[in-house]
């Protein structure tokens, strides 16, 4: 595999992720490309850059890692057809999986790794995607040193999907050194800028869910279900059978109801989920990153239980949080699916777990505070999509 050379410089000793103000430099210097494309600066965030659709997406047999091999070896076995992403939006099957070049690649300095998320609206649309590249065995890691393309795998789980070239499905952020905060780590920046608030409270710092006997290194807290519901006691939504496809490249959201259905509490605040059933639901919790952090939701343990939440989780340094405290955390969407058996949740369980790394340096432009972030200070799962209708004054309900 071709190994780039450090052109990024870096302040001596740096540890954690890269700013956009050192991704900007990092797309300066050529780390980050699209040959002789420039990248957008509106596809910068806080704490990562959009990714970029090309110009063809191939539909597979299956999935695959490219393991000792480059992924064009291993896609030429698996390619049932070749779609043109170019000029009109094309049509991207549910359950079939899709291998899309993106038009960002990379040259990263041995001591830069890289790591990517679907974006918060792709996994809202259970649309589920990973990166692969050459000669790897992970998804979504892309290993210090690596230089070449990146692919994205794409996979419409519960609505057919309409793309085209240069729609952004996920993000790429860069680390350099240790980057993860220890529960010992966390407990102490809780105690002084409060991550996790209850009902506008923060949650007192002996009360975080994080180690525990079951659990003696958590290395992160967990976040829990909000399951009492609105006046009408609506909790959710459902996404429907048999839905009709959604064009992600439309400027405009679209009414809801032909892709959800409402999702209703049980007596005693908790529901059923049904097998193989996609649900968004909202976190009991509501969470704040401050500037100097960044924060990811990851697999929960899978020996509590029949359940996969956050198909996308990255929450970049801002969200929930405002210097002059005149809010106190954001809520997040859980995007959640019981597997094979139904399966009961109830208010307040826990259901999946966020970990913090540090940043290198506090982002030149923060989540919310400074970009047109969609989802700070969010009461709707609902994603940028669909339309949505005016929010309750009630504590304790989402909009109607």
């Amino acid at each position: 595999m071709p190994r780039a050379q450090p052109l990024l410089e870096l302040p001596s000793g740096a540890q954690g992720v890269l700013p956009s103000q050192y991704l900007k430099r990092a797309i300066e210097a050529g780390v980050i490309h699209a040959g002789s494309e420039p990248i957008p600066d509106e596809n910068l965030q806080p704490a990562s850059l959009d990714l970029r659709l090309g110009e063809v997406a191939y539909s597979l047999r299956c999935s695959f890692l490219p393991d000792v091999h480059t992924v064009e070896e291993k896609l030429k076995k698996n390619i049932f057809d070749e779609l043109d992403l170019r000029g009109e939006s094309r049509l991207l099957e549910t359950q079939r999986p899709y291998l899309i070049p993106l038009k960002e690649r990379v040259a990263l300095p041995y001591n830069i790794r890289g790591r990517t998320n679907p974006k918060s609206s792709t996994g809202r649309l259970d649309v589920f995607t990973r990166v692969i590249t050459d000669y790897s065995h992970q998804f979504d890691e892309v290993a210090p040193g690596y230089s070449g393309q990146l692919y994205l795998e794409v996979v419409p789980l519960s609505f057919a999907i309409r793309v085209r070239e240069d729609l952004a499905l996920n993000q790429l952020r860069l680390s350099v050194g240790r980057t993860e905060l220890s529960d010992d780590e966390i407990r102490a920046r809780h105690d002084k800028d409060p991550l996790l608030f209850r009902e506008g409270e923060p949650v007192p710092t002996d009360r975080l869910e994080l180690a525990d006997f079951r659990m003696p290194v958590a290395n992160g807290m967990f976040l829990s279900l909000d399951l009492r519901g609105d006046r009408n006691g609506r909790i959710g939504y459902r996404a429907r059978d048999n839905a009709p496809f959604l064009d992600m490249c439309r400027p405009h959201p679209v009414e809801p109801e032909p892709y959800w259905e409402d999702v209703k509490r049980e007596e005693g605040n908790r529901v059923v989920l049904a097998p193989q059933k996609f649900y968004l639901l909202m976190s009991y919790e509501a969470v704040s990153i401050p500037p100097d952090l960044a924060s990811e939701m990851t697999a929960f343990d899978p020996t509590a239980g029949e359940l996969r939440t956050h198909y996308a989780g990255f929450f970049d340094p801002g969200f929930g949080y405002d210097r002059r405290g005149r809010f106190n955390g954001s809520r997040a969407a859980l995007e959640v699916r019981a597997h094979d058996v139904p399966f009961l949740i109830e208010h307040g369980q826990p259901v999946c777990k966020l970990t913090f790394e540090r940043m290198m340096e506090e982002p030149a432009t923060l989540y919310g505070e400074d970009l047109g972030s969609n989802y700070q200070r969010q009461e709707e799962t609902l994603g940028k999509h669909f339309l949505r209708t005016q929010a309750p004054t009630q504590p304790g309900e989402f909009p109607g």
